[in-house]
């Protein structure tokens, strides 16, 4: 009988341990395509391709000494602080509606203090690893996005060496915690930063190198230790928005591949629907000298240069509708609001959003408040525990993460105005009234399902809904004392949303930009597009040939193979980034 009570141990636990190894439903693991690689941190030129490299390819991250020797600088001036009496937020005081609470008075590495200490942020970390409600984050890349947003901005921060370190072995070993997705209002993003948290400590479940198991497990599997925690490490890891930072930075890296190829399609409408091009031209660029306009207009006239379109040809109408005329209008719009985004994403990845701020070597003298009383309650003399140096550490507001909130929904806005213009442009060039033929008349059986008719107007009533913004609200929480939210995780979510819907609306118009291009070719094939137009077609034909008659039902559906194509090749292969571009002149 205790032989077969063993057996079904065994196998429960043998279950149990399939079963935690098995990714959950939706999970989407990387694939390490750059492990090889290092992205160095300084917490100052942190890139958006920094970002996806480590994120979404798996480079791995190290820290540029003279950024490390700050940081490590900063820990010894917080703990010189505890030991000359300074209050110090989150720290030797309590925070939030404890903000005036004492957890300990002196020297933190005092044979007294240090125990408390340690068994305080113990139980602040085993706290963390239950915060948040679900779902689950399904992508590793953005779990990994967020540590290594949060890994550089720490370095303007006070973590003890241990947490600094071991943040960068999570990351370098593949070792992804498990992280709520809901649970962060915009002021700061403490709960899923509270999951990593947990996961240090061991506790909880992580993805290791893909494979779903206990932190625990995964840490003595990668041969690091549990972290144990010290003076104020709970707050140094989660006083930040890494999290919104990272959906933000991924947001704009695939935002930019879309609206490349939003261009693309646009060139491609123009030359199908032989088009006017004289909205692009200096006349009418010179009486409106802004930059984004002229630069996408001259962009897509070099794009077209050769293009039949500057051909003289009777059958082309003297003015197109409106959402061929005003797309680049809408489009360099939209570029601008990506800029914006993307320059706000950079500020916040590569600045302190962390309260207290650590102001090494600040001193009286170096503005007319430092010496104020008020302030020089906060001023840190200097000792042995820092090394003589000095400095100030003080209350602040810095994850309000409203510089980069606010250009969220306008990027968000933006799109789905320029949306509206695709959405219209695929359907002008199924109407004769603006083509003058139609494509069945040039290629017989050139037919388009049924979803080619309705789904650009689905998807645009879709993207519709996510450009309402987000009502601003404050509920008083903590005692009152925190009671503003940015609602950051809302605002991303939407925007990302309507970034998904507006791949498949491209996948649609690229589609119907490529069947015209194959009429107006049929009609005369000495006729020419422009180079990355005709660059794009030839692709696209390759991967997507012409279907004419009846869909075959055993391929893919064509939507579904341009979709595959729009997401998988750059446009920049058809139309390279130029430096002329306004946003390159940014950081």
């Amino acid at each position: 009988m205790l032989r077969l009570r063993l057996l079904v141990l065994l196998a429960a636990a043998s279950l149990a341990a399939t079963a935690a190894a098995a990714p959950a439903p939706g999970y989407h693991p990387i694939v390490p395509s750059a492990a090889a690689g290092t992205v160095t941190l300084t917490g100052r030129d942190l890139s958006i391709d920094d970002i996806v490299r480590v994120a979404r390819e798996g480079a791995r991250v190290a820290v540029d000494p003279a950024a490390r020797a700050h940081q490590q600088a900063n820990y010894g001036l917080l703990l010189e602080a505890a030991a000359e009496g300074i209050p110090v937020y989150w720290f030797n005081r309590g925070a939030g509606d404890q903000r005036e609470t004492v957890l300990f008075e002196g020297d933190a590495l005092s044979a007294e203090n240090r125990p408390k200490v340690e068994a305080a942020q113990l139980a602040s970390f085993r706290r963390g690893a239950v915060f948040g409600v679900g779902p689950e984050v399904g992508e590793e890349e953005l779990v990994r996005a967020m540590m290594v947003v949060r890994a550089n901005t720490m370095l303007h921060n006070a973590p003890s060496p241990a947490l600094a370190e071991l943040l960068l072995e999570f990351l370098n070993h593949r070792i992804t915690p498990v992280v709520l997705s809901r649970g962060t209002v915009g002021e700061g993003d403490l709960a899923p930063l509270g999951n990593v948290g947990g996961a240090m400590i061991g506790v909880g479940e992580v993805y290791y190198q893909g494979v779903r198991m206990p932190a625990e497990r995964a840490l003595r599997e990668a041969g690091l230790k549990t972290l144990r925690p010290f003076a104020a490490d709970d707050n140094a890891l989660t006083s930040s928005n890494a999290y919104a930072t990272a959906q933000a930075a991924l947001l704009v890296h695939d935002a930019e591949r879309a609206l490349e190829w939003a261009d693309l399609g646009y060139l491609m409408a123009l030359d199908g629907m032989n088009s006017s091009v004289t909205p692009l031209s200096l006349a009418v660029q010179r009486d409106r000298p802004d930059p984004w306009l002229n630069w996408h207009a001259a962009r897509a006239l070099a794009q077209l240069k050769g293009s039949y379109l500057f051909e003289s040809d009777p059958a082309r109408i003297i003015q197109d509708p409106e959402s061929l005329r005003a797309s680049s209008i809408r489009q360099a719009s939209a570029w601008k609001a990506w800029a914006e985004l993307k320059s706000a994403v950079l500020f916040q990845a590569n600045s302190s959003d962390h309260n207290p701020a650590v102001a090494l070597d600040l001193g009286p003298t170096d503005a007319w408040e430092l010496g104020t009383a008020q302030l020089m309650k906060f001023y840190v003399r200097g000792g042995a525990l820092s090394g003589g140096r000095h400095g100030y550490i003080v209350s602040n507001a810095n994850w309000d993460p409203y510089p980069l909130a606010n250009v969220v929904e306008a990027f968000t806005i933006a799109l789905g105005n320029m949306d509206v213009a695709v959405a219209l442009r695929i359907e002008r060039l199924r109407n004769p009234f603006f083509t003058v033929v139609a494509a069945e008349q040039v290629l017989p059986g050139a037919t388009r399902s049924d979803d080619a008719y309705y789904a650009p107007g689905d998807l645009l009533q879709e993207i519709q809904g996510q450009m309402v913004p987000v009502a601003p609200a404050g509920i008083a929480l903590v005692a009152t004392v925190e009671d503003l939210e940015a609602q950051t995780r809302l605002k991303l979510g939407r925007a990302r949303a309507a970034l998904e819907a507006t791949w498949e609306l491209l996948a649609f118009d690229v589609a119907e930009g490529a069947l015209w291009l194959d009429v107006r070719h049929r009609q005369n094939p000495a006729r020419e597009f422009g180079p990355a137009p005709t660059a794009a077609w030839h692709s696209l034909r390759q991967a997507v040939p012409l279907e004419l008659g009846e869909p075959d039902p055993a391929r893919p559906s064509g939507h579904a193979a341009a979709a595959a194509f729009v997401r998988a090749t750059p446009a920049a292969r058809f139309a390279p980034r130029d430096a002329a571009r306004p946003d390159l002149s940014a950081r």
